[in-house]
C-alpha cells in the first residue's frame, strides 16, 4: 500500500509541477477576453490570436440553428429541469436520445452529462467478476480512470503496447480459459497525436475469440467522419455485435454530453436501471439538449457529409502543407488532429511561446500526456480555419522551430531519433 501511495504521489507532484510551468509561462489555465467568439480566433491578455486549440472540428457550436434551439428550449423549459432521471426526465432527452438512436443505425443508447461520467457508469456495470479487462497503453485517462473501480473487485486488467495486435491476441489466448469475457479498451480516433485504432483488425480478432468483446470511446472521431456522422469507428465497419461503442457531443458534434451506444437493449436496460448516474445525477439542462436535437437534425441530412468533406480538405492541406516543409509531422492521417514532434518539453515551451508572441494558439502535448522525450505541438484542425491560416501556421512553425531547437541544444535528428521517424 505504501508503495502505491508514493507512485500516486508521484504521479501528483509531476503533473503538478508540469502544470506549473506551463502557467508560469502563459501557455496553460489562461483565459478568453473576447465578447464574441466566431471559431477562428481568441484574445488573450490583449492580443488577438489565430485559435488552432478547439476540439470543435466542424465549427458546429457557432452554427445559428444550434443556437436557437438551446434559446428555445431555455425558453420552454428554463435553465435546468432538476430531476433525477430515475424519477422523470425532461421531454427534450426523449427527442434527443431518438435522433441519437437513429444516428446509430437504430441501436440503443443512453446520453449522460460528459463521457467521463459515462465510463463510471458504463465500465463498473458491464464489467463481470468473472471477466478481464485488457487496456491499450494510449486509451483516454477517462477510460482508465473508470477502470480504477474494477481494482476494488480485484478483476483482473493489465495494458498492452499500443495498437500491438498481436500482443492483444497473444493476451487473448493466454487469458481465454480462466475468464468468461475479454474486454480490449481502446479510442478510436487518439487524442494526443490523431491515430486511429485498427478497427477492421480488431473485428477480425473478436470473429476469432468470441469472449472477445470490444469497449471503443470514439468521442474524437465524433461528427466528422463516418455516415451520419456516427465517427471514424463506423466509417471503417458495421456494427459488430460485441462492439461497445462510446462517444461525446463535446467535440465536433457542437454541444455537450457523453453517448453510450450499445449492441442490444437489455445491456442499455441493465445500465439505465443501475447506473449512478442515473439515480443520483441532475440531468443535462434543456438547453442543451435543445441543442443537440437541432444537431443530431443536421448530422442526419446530407449537410453532414459536405460539413466533412471541408475539414477533410483542410486537413489533407494541413499534411501536405507540413511536408513541404520539412516538418516532423507524426502520424499523418485523415484526423483533425495534427501533431509535429519537437522532442524535449523544454523546446514544446519555447515553441508555444514564440508563436503566441507571433499570433498563434494552439496546444502542447507534454509529459506525462506523452513519453518525456516525445513532446509535441498537438494541432485540432477547424472546419472554420481557412487555407490561408493553416498555411501562415505552419510557415511560422518552420521559421521558429530551428531557434527554438537550437535554444534547448537540440537538433531535428534528436526528433527524428525520439519519434523513430525515417531521416
Amino acid at each position: 500500500m505504501a508503495e502505491l501511495k508514493n507512485k500516486h504521489d508521484m504521479v501528483i507532484d509531476i503533473v503538478n509541477q508540469v502544470a506549473s510551468i506551463a502557467a508560469k509561462l502563459g501557455i496553460v489555465h489562461t483565459n478568453t477576453e473576447d465578447i464574441e467568439l466566431d471559431g477562428r480566433h481568441i484574445t488573450i491578455k490583449g492580443n488577438k490570436l489565430l485559435y488552432f486549440g478547439s476540439c470543435g472540428y466542424l465549427g458546429l457550436e457557432h452554427d445559428e440553428r444550434i443556437k436557437q434551439g438551446a434559446i428555445e428550449a431555455i425558453n420552454k423549459y428554463g435553465t435546468q429541469f432538476s430531476s433525477s432521471r430515475a424519477y422523470v426526465s425532461s421531454a427534450y432527452y426523449e427527442q434527443s436520445e431518438a435522433l441519437l438512436s437513429k444516428m446509430f443505425f437504430n441501436k440503443p443508447v443512453l446520453l449522460l452529462q460528459s463521457l467521463t461520467v459515462g465510463h463510471m457508469s458504463n465500465i463498473p456495470i458491464l464489467v463481470g467478476n468473472d471477466d478481464a479487462v485488457i487496456l491499450d497503453s494510449q486509451v483516454h485517462d477517462s477510460v482508465q480512470t473508470a477502470v480504477q473501480f474494477l481494482k476494488n473487485r480485484d478483476i483482473h486488467t493489465e495494458i498492452v503496447r499500443h495498437n500491438r495486435m498481436d500482443m492483444l491476441e497473444s493476451r487473448i489466448k493466454a487469458l481465454r480459459n480462466d475468464y468468461k469475457k475479454i474486454w480490449y479498451m481502446a479510442d478510436g480516433v487518439y487524442s494526443m497525436q490523431g491515430d486511429f485504432a485498427p478497427v477492421k483488425e480488431l473485428y477480425k480478432l473478436a470473429d476469432q475469440y468470441e469472449q472477445l468483446h470490444l469497449y471503443i470511446d470514439d468521442i474524437h472521431g465524433m461528427s466528422w467522419a463516418g455516415p451520419n456522422g456516427t465517427g471514424y469507428v463506423m466509417s471503417q465497419v458495421d456494427y459488430h455485435p460485441r462492439l461497445y461503442l462510446t462517444t461525446g457531443l463535446t467535440k465536433a458534434f457542437g454541444t455537450a454530453g457523453g453517448l453510450l451506444v450499445y449492441p442490444d437493449a437489455a445491456s442499455q436496460q441493465l445500465v439505465k436501471n443501475t447506473s449512478k448516474a442515473f439515480i443520483f445525477s441532475i440531468q443535462m439542462p434543456p438547453m442543451i439538449l435543445g441543442a443537440t436535437i437541432e444537431s443530431a437534425k443536421i448530422h442526419l441530412s446530407q449537410e453532414i457529409y459536405g460539413l466533412q468533406s471541408e475539414l477533410e480538405e483542410k486537413m489533407a492541406f494541413f499534411n501536405l502543407t507540413a511536408k513541404k516543409l520539412g516538418l516532423p509531422l507524426i502520424n499523418e492521417t485523415i484526423s483533425p488532429i495534427g501533431f509535429i514532434g519537437v522532442g524535449k518539453p523544454d523546446v514544446g515551451y519555447n515553441m508555444v511561446r514564440r508563436m503566441m508572441n507571433k499570433g498563434y494558439f494552439f496546444n502542447l502535448s507534454v509529459f506525462p500526456s506523452v513519453s518525456y522525450n516525445n513532446t509535441g505541438l498537438r494541432i485540432p484542425v477547424n472546419r472554420l480555419n481557412t487555407f490561408q491560416d493553416i498555411e501562415n501556421l505552419l510557415n511560422e512553425i518552420a521559421v521558429q522551430l530551428p531557434m527554438a531547437l537550437e535554444d534547448s541544444h537540440s537538433s531535428m535528428q534528436d526528433i527524428i531519433k525520439h519519434f523513430k521517424l525515417v531521416a
